[in-house]
Parts: C-alpha cells; sequence; structure tokens
C-alpha cells in the first residue's frame, strides 16, 4: 500500500532553466485570469463558470487544438467539459487522460483548489501540442467537481467516465491534478488520516501520488517515472478508500466505470489551511514548486503515452 519504488528527492531544488521560467510566467498569467479576474466559478456564480469555460477553450485553441464541448443541463443550466485530443499514432485505441476541475466551490476564488490544476492541464497541453505519441492522449477540463454535485450524477468528469464507457473507449490511465500549488517547509505543516502519520513526513513539501488498492500498479509507475526525471519531492499510496482523501477528486468519477486512475495532490485540506475558504487566493501559490511539478508530470505523461517526436 506505502511502499514505493525510487526514492524522493531530498536535495537543494536545482535552479529553474529559461524555459522552467516561462513556464512559472505562464502559469501565474493563467491563474491571475482564473482566480482573479474571473474569480468565484461555480453554479451559483454560472456566468463566471461560463467565463472560466470559455477562457479554458480559447486558451487550448491557441494550441491549434480543436476543442470538443460536451455539453449536459442540470436545472435549466447548461455545464461543459472540454477535451482536446492529440491520436496515438500506434496505439490510438489506448487513451491517457490528464483532468482536473475547474469549478470552485462557493464563496471561493480557488486558486489552488483547482485553479492550479486547471492551468496545469492547459500549460501541459501547450507543451504537447507539437508531439507525436504512441497512446492517445488527451486532456480534459471538468465541471462541477465540487458540491452540491460532488459524487452524484452530474458531477463533470462522472458525465465524462460514464459517457466514455457508454461508447466502449480503453482509457489506459487517468490523471486528477487536484489542488497541486501549496507547499511549506515548516515542520508539522503537513497532517494526514489516521493511521498514516508514521510513514510520511511531516513537512508539507511534496507534491503526492494516490490512489485506491486496485491501482497500486498506476500509483507505482507514475510515481517511479517521477523520480527518475524529476528533483522533487514525492510520496505516493495506494490505499483503501476508507482513508480521507483518496477519493476526493474527479478520478473517482473514473473509477465508477472500471477505469484506472489516480489523483496528483499537494493533498488539500490535509496540508493548505485555505482550503474550501475566502482566502484561497493566488497569493497563496509557491509557482517555482508548482512549476517543477508541472515540468515533473510532463515527464510522466510523456512515459505514458509513448513520446514520439
Amino acid at each position: 500500500m506505502l511502499k514505493m519504488p525510487g526514492e524522493s528527492y531530498r536535495g537543494v531544488l536545482p535552479p529553474l532553466t529559461e524555459a522552467e521560467i516561462y513556464l512559472k510566467y505562464l502559469l501565474e498569467y493563467n491563474l491571475h485570469k482564473l482566480a482573479v479576474e474571473i474569480g468565484e466559478r461555480n453554479y451559483s456564480n454560472y456566468s463566471q463558470l461560463r467565463n472560466a469555460a470559455n477562457f479554458i477553450a480559447s486558451e487550448f485553441s491557441k494550441y491549434n487544438y480543436q476543442v470538443r464541448r460536451q455539453t449536459y443541463q442540470v436545472d435549466n443550466q447548461t455545464f461543459e467539459n472540454l477535451e482536446v485530443e492529440i491520436k496515438g499514432s500506434y496505439q490510438p485505441e489506448q487513451i491517457v487522460v490528464v483532468g482536473s476541475h475547474y469549478d470552485s466551490v462557493f464563496n471561493c476564488p480557488g486558486a489552488n483548489d483547482n485553479g492550479t490544476g486547471t492551468v496545469a492541464v492547459l500549460e501541459l497541453a501547450r507543451k504537447f501540442s507539437e508531439k507525436k505519441t504512441s497512446r492517445t492522449l488527451r486532456f480534459v477540463e471538468f465541471a462541477n467537481e465540487e458540491p452540491p454535485f460532488f459524487r452524484t450524477l452530474n458531477m463533470g468528469s462522472f458525465v465524462y467516465a460514464k459517457n466514455c464507457r457508454q461508447n466502449q473507449e480503453n482509457i489506459f490511465a487517468m490523471f486528477s491534478l487536484e489542488t497541486i500549488g501549496y507547499y511549506s517547509d515548516n515542520l508539522g505543516s503537513q497532517k494526514f488520516p489516521p493511521g498514516l502519520d508514521n510513514f510520511y513526513p511531516s513537512t508539507g513539501n511534496y507534491i503526492t501520488f494516490v490512489s485506491n488498492m486496485a491501482n497500486r500498479k498506476l500509483v507505482c509507475d507514475a510515481i517511479s517515472s517521477f523520480r527518475r526525471h524529476t528533483k522533487f519531492p514525492s510520496e505516493g499510496a495506494a490505499l483503501p478508500a476508507l482513508f480521507s482523501g483518496v477519493d476526493l477528486s474527479d478520478h473517482w468519477a473514473f473509477w465508477q466505470q472500471n477505469y484506472p486512475a489516480l489523483m496528483v495532490t499537494d493533498t488539500a485540506f490535509l496540508r493548505y489551511p485555505y482550503y474550501h475558504q475566502p482566502e484561497d487566493t493566488i497569493d497563496k501559490i509557491d509557482f517555482d514548486r508548482f512549476t517543477r511539478v508541472v515540468v515533473g508530470l510532463e515527464r510522466v505523461i510523456a512515459d505514458f503515452v509513448g513520446v514520439i517526436s
């Protein structure tokens, strides 16, 4: 459940490269647009949610993707999942999904939850836009992850995953990017569900890969790739869903359709003191470390999809 391949990086973080500095700028620029200019975005702030969807579609289009808007109705409101795709050259029937939810909880600008995941998906899509892959690669931004839709038929990722199953699509792996921008070097900044406090560092300066027991191999493969390629602290676990937080994002929806899926997270409420609060603002994000995580995820995704060029 807990032992992962490789070793978490524990040294001094290397300086950002020029390309990483540019990525940092783009992440900050896009997050400002999403969490400051647009701000709270959900069913009760519907116009802002629509603005967020249009902003995401516009960014995808900049990278020459054809954006597919999967629409569905809830109480006379239209909600959208937004998808772009790179068709695989050799194993196109095997699909890797990289996704996040772009809505925020009520009365919250959602900079970290889940603005960070949203803009990370956008920038990963940009990085892969001129690459060819062996497997099919999809980037998807989901609506309605937050209450009152969480774990309901109207959760955006549930609508999406159910449609994939109905179409008999073979999703090889799904990565849910959930709240990935907050890090602390303070001892005791990292909390744990009961029973795990003796297994992980109590300083919240690492990224986490987590899923359920059925997806242990997926977690091991992903964190092994991250640790091979990236000098940044990382932890992983495959746990029974009874542990708090294991299933609290869009990967849960893919589990319901028997698709392999995991969550990449800074552990949200187990570390982030502003989780689901009005203070979840852009000034809380550690953009240097956030950038390093996105760079590492690019390398993990490249391993999973088989980059050809």
